[in-house]
């Protein structure tokens, strides 16, 4: 299998990489000089933000579609990854979703399955097939970098489905990163505060604290985020940030609520 090890030609994929949070990231490696593909649902946004990446980046960006909750429709990806390109030098696995701030006994099953499905599952038959694809290719070897999200270590009221699969990232973070020595993959997690997207929308009109009151909290722009991955990516994979935490300084994190 071939495929340069040169900054200019390294590969990486963007999981939710067509909106918010993902889109800001797979901006930051466009610029960065890496090669871009972003997956997601829905087509039509897909190949708009890639066309639209390209054009501010001068990047070349790949929209694929996929399911990453469906192991068919992973394995597709990667396997168009691996046709196209020969290797995979970078997993963002970013893809994710909430879940209606209810009480923890009000929670639908359905509701609960799609969050893990989207935030744990998917991030797991990602990583497997990067493994998968990471253990054979030459040089040998890559990264994959979590979106954890704060919740990893502290919920907001009336999250148990986010919270908890956002904990299981912090296990998968360690598992992978233990497991991917041998073969020269590095794993860490980035934990992310507060950074401007749909998601945090509700942010500006207040949201509910631990002490049962209602505040406005502090967003970041997404770029920083992207700036941090840039740099975790860019380490060498003798070297790793196993945790990163990016957040608004003035939202209420550090401290009891």
């Amino acid at each position: 299998m071939s495929g340069s090890s040169s900054e200019q030609s390294k590969i990486a994929l963007v999981t939710g990489g067509g909106t918010g949070v993902g889109r800001a990231i797979a901006r930051g490696l466009g610029t960065a000089g890496y090669k871009v593909v972003i997956s997601g649902r829905r087509a039509e946004i897909l190949e708009k933000a890639a066309a639209e990446l390209a054009s501010e980046t001068g990047a070349e960006v790949t929209a694929i579609r996929a399911d990453i909750g469906d192991p068919l429709s992973v394995r597709a990806l990667f396997d168009a990854i691996e046709n196209r390109y020969g290797r995979l030098d970078l997993l963002v696995n970013n893809a994710g979703v909430s879940a209606p701030g209810i009480s923890l006994e009000d929670v639908s099953f359905e509701d609960w399955s799609a969050v893990v499905s989207a935030n744990l599952t998917g991030a797991f038959l990602c990583t497997q097939q990067a493994f998968r694809l990471m253990k054979g290719q030459m040089p040998r070897g890559g990264r994959i970098i979590n979106n954890g999200s704060v919740s990893a270590t502290t919920p907001r009221p009336n999250s148990a489905p986010y919270t908890a699969t956002k904990h299981a990232i912090t296990g998968l973070t360690k598992s992978t990163a233990l497991d991917g020595r041998e073969f020269d993959i590095a794993c860490g997690q980035i934990d992310i505060g507060n950074a401007a997207s749909d998601m945090t929308k509700r942010m500006a009109t207040g949201v509910l604290q631990a002490n049962g009151t209602t505040a406005v909290e502090e967003t970041i722009d997404p770029k920083h985020i992207a700036d941090a991955v840039v740099y975790m990516a860019g380490l060498p994979l003798s070297a790793n940030v196993l945790t990163m935490t990016v957040m608004a300084t003035k939202m209420p994190f550090v401290g009891r609520g």
